[in-house]
């Protein structure tokens, strides 16, 4: 799944992604590290795994949109 960092603080490694309808959705640092990202700056285009409910989806992975 796609998306857009919305927010992003490196002190936690945790921030927001803005999906594709403008829903705003929250990573932790797991989420984060697990991307194997050392920074993510708003407006940048990520690619994420996310489990859970698709009213309340968990963010599992972040990193950067390859083509």
């Amino acid at each position: 799944m796609q998306a857009t960092a919305y927010t992003y603080d490196p002190d936690t490694r945790s921030g927001q992604v803005l999906l594709d309808d403008g829903t705003p959705v929250p990573f932790d640092a797991p989420a984060f590290d697990a991307g194997g990202l050392r920074l993510l700056r708003p407006g940048q285009r990520v690619r994420i795994e996310v489990e859970g409910p698709k009213d309340g989806p968990r963010i599992t992975l972040v990193t950067l949109q390859t083509f």
